[in-house]
């Protein structure tokens, strides 16, 4: 089979002929259906190799950790499962057996440095093995463009679930970056919660999906005097770190998604909101990842995809660097 993978570091990835796995006891092989691309690729493709040996990365590995497809064969002692199957795979990494795990967050499982994807085999190739522990049913929903609920979609409902407990009734969230993650947030808070949803994006295009998805606002910058119970920053820089933590309520609550390489440097009693709630947000958990694959089932999330052959996917990396897309790339094998 063909597979997207970094040969070597700090050198642009390559179409290569790889055989198809075999899965192990207690493993599953998945033909992909689609893989979902994301900015955290880019950055792996230019990770200098002392970094990726920190994190114990070692290549060649395929690229892709927003996966779907269906099942293919069953490794021994897989039960719960029948070949044709549409399946996801999580995102993230987790044991399964640490204490985080075992307390359902697997967020913190500290065994999710590398995962399919990010220092081991991901989906960007015609097959995936996976444990059957890591493969959600997706039911109706068709894993040819489901592969993005897995991270995108997991970790906007993660961010929004770490913000829900000071959205009541009356309350205003506010979403600064409306892009891969960022409408899946807006989608997930008109949802889960009776907040009023309040969208901050640079590109009006996008600002008109925050508005088409339920966002009852749309800016261009956080509003001078805007108050919000609770704000989610999918950007990261220095201006919306700044921003965000200016216009949260005291009591409220900042969750940071975005990794744009932002700080906030000014003293605490200057500049932090007075008993907020502040979080960096890492990932997600399976209870995630499964909530939101229900929410797109019931019709309450849609997913938006712009969808690219596994021939094209340096055209569909190149499109997401610049900003081009209208949804989540996804590479079709």
């Amino acid at each position: 089979m063909l597979a997207y993978r970094l040969l070597e570091w700090q050198r642009p990835p390559e179409l290569v002929e790889v055989p198809v796995p075999e899965p192990r006891p207690g493993e599953v092989l998945v033909e992909v259906a689609g893989c979902g691309l994301c900015h955290s690729d880019l950055t792996m493709i230019e990770m200098p190799g002392e970094i990726g040996d920190l994190l114990g990365w070692r290549v060649p590995f395929t690229l892709g950790h927003e996966t779907a497809g269906r099942v293919a064969q069953l490794g021994d002692g897989v039960t719960g499962f029948a070949a044709g199957d549409a399946v996801a795979l999580l995102s993230p990494s987790s044991c399964g057996r640490c204490e985080y795990c075992l307390a359902g967050r697997e967020s913190a499982c500290l065994s999710g440095e590398t995962g399919r994807g990010y220092g081991r085999d991901g989906g960007l190739a015609g097959y995936i093995v996976a444990p059957a522990r890591e493969l959600l049913a997706l039911g109706t929903l068709e894993p040819r463009v489901a592969g993005p609920l897995t991270d995108a979609g997991a970790t906007s409902h993660h961010a929004v679930r770490r913000a829900r407990p000071v959205l009541g009734e009356g309350s205003t969230a506010l979403v600064i970056g409306v892009g891969g993650l960022g409408w899946y947030a807006v989608q997930i808070l008109r949802a889960t919660t009776p907040a009023r949803v309040v969208a901050v994006d640079l590109d009006p295009a996008r600002r008109a999906i925050a508005r088409e998805l339920g966002a009852a606002e749309v800016f261009d910058a956080v509003p001078s005097g805007l108050v919000a119970d609770a704000v989610l920053d999918i950007v990261g820089n220095d201006a919306t770190i700044a921003a965000g933590l200016g216009a949260v309520r005291r009591g409220g609550a900042f969750v940071l998604v975005g990794s744009g390489g932002g700080g906030f440097r000014r003293p605490w009693f200057d500049g932090l909101p007075r008993e907020a709630t502040i979080t960096a947000v890492q990932r997600s958990t399976i209870d995630d990842a499964r909530s939101v694959i229900a929410l797109a089932a019931e019709g309450r999330v849609r997913v938006q995809v712009d969808e690219y052959p596994l021939a094209r996917v340096a055209d569909a990396y190149a499109a997401l660097d610049a900003g081009t897309l209208t949804g989540r790339a996804v590479v079709i094998p």
